[in-house]
């Protein structure tokens, strides 16, 4: 297999192709509207995404970091400085950097080894009176229980401390018949070219049904004003999604079940021919299979191997938060305690898994990983 043959993590310009007639003819009407930002596709694409979500509240933002920083900064009352955040050091830094930015302490906890989720138990034995909240990711498409995580936590005498849902990977998951993002205090999105719901550009968001938090979010991404260039709130800044990009994500929210389905049905392909050298991860029944994820004990020698058969691969991610050379000397907490983290970050392999791939490609993927189970 040549190079311009091989099979590579994504290709966006399939997903162009696919929808290209309908996404023009949104860009060419929004472009002559001459309303390029905090305009009526914003607007709808919010109130679409929000019912789609199944809360009252969306708020569009720059991207999805700071969708993290703003939902944090909301739910975290004032004096919460140097307070904690739980949440688990495998999720690429986007929480620890909200939680910096809100001179918040991350307090790392551990992970369940076959979904690489949040374990449950390791919150709640973390977790502190005046802990300052708690950041649930669902990676990889999988779906954390935050429902039964509200109950455990009531039942410790500490249901003040809010949720924030991290819900970058997971657009359109479900568990228990609710969707990701409708489960906790706040969630947050972000909408990168290669997420299950992706901009042309980038761009976010925060959505939630408490009007309050919603209105403290629009003051910080306006720079903080309570009316036009007046500074209400302290912390502000310019954080908007332009009016193409949700012009762009409204033609593509209406099929992210279905391009959700197609992701699922190329991970159980894999599944199928799995065996003993691979562990793909288990997400849940709802999990919409953002990354295709499997733990590998050799996994150089897996990637090699691939390679030498025209697929591609990438790690997600390779290094825990709390070992970042350049976060060394922030404060945070909990480093002792992550166990399956540590043993799984070393393991951990990503291959293609996208709803535009060719039948050609998924087979490709699928004897490579037949014969490398067969070794």
């Amino acid at each position: 297999m040549t190079k311009q043959d091989s099979v590579s993590m994504n290709d966006l310009k399939r997903l162009y192709q696919r929808y290209q007639v309908e996404i023009e003819r949104e860009v060419a009407s929004t472009l002559r509207s001459g309303w390029w930002l905090n305009g009526a596709m914003g607007k709808r694409f919010a109130a679409n995404f929000s019912r789609f979500i199944g809360v009252s509240e969306c708020v569009l933002v720059a991207n999805g970091t700071d969708a993290l920083e703003f939902a944090l900064a909301a739910v975290t009352r004032d004096g919460s400085r140097g307070r904690e955040v739980v949440m688990t050091a495998n999720a690429g830094g986007y929480a620890s950097c909200a939680s910096w930015h809100n001179d918040l302490v991350p307090h790392y906890v551990d992970i369940e080894p076959t979904s690489q989720l949040v374990d449950r138990g390791s919150v709640l034995k973390a977790v502190k009176t005046d802990t300052a909240a708690i950041v649930v990711t669902h990676l990889y498409g999988g779906v954390v229980d935050v429902r039964a995580l509200r109950i455990e936590l009531a039942a410790a005498g500490l249901s003040h401390i809010p949720i924030v849902e991290d819900c970058a990977q997971a657009h359109g998951a479900t568990i228990g018949g609710e969707v990701a993002g409708s489960l906790g205090d706040v969630s947050t999105f972000s909408f990168y070219p290669t997420k299950n719901l992706g901009a042309m550009g980038d761009g976010g968001a925060v959505l939630t049904s408490d009007p309050a938090v919603a209105a403290q979010i629009r003051q910080l991404q306006q720079y903080g004003w309570s009316s036009k260039y007046h500074v209400g709130v302290p912390n502000g800044r310019n954080s908007r999604m332009d009016e193409v990009q949700a012009a762009i994500l409204d033609v593509l929210l209406g099929e992210v079940d279905i391009r959700n389905e197609q992701r699922r049905a190329v991970l159980n392909r894999y599944k199928s021919v799995a065996g003993h050298r691979l562990q793909f991860l288990e997400g849940g029944d709802g999990a919409v299979a953002h990354l295709a994820v499997a733990l590998c004990d050799d996994r150089d020698a897996f990637r090699a191997f691939l390679r030498e058969r025209g697929v591609d691969t990438d790690i997600h991610y390779p290094v825990l938060d709390c070992d970042q050379t350049g976060w060394a000397d922030l404060p945070m907490k909990g480093t002792e305690n992550l166990a399956v983290s540590r043993a799984s970050v070393s393991r951990l392999c990503s291959i293609p898994c996208y709803p535009d791939m060719r039948e050609d490609e998924v087979e490709t993927v699928c004897v490579a990983l037949r014969e490398w189970e067969a070794r």
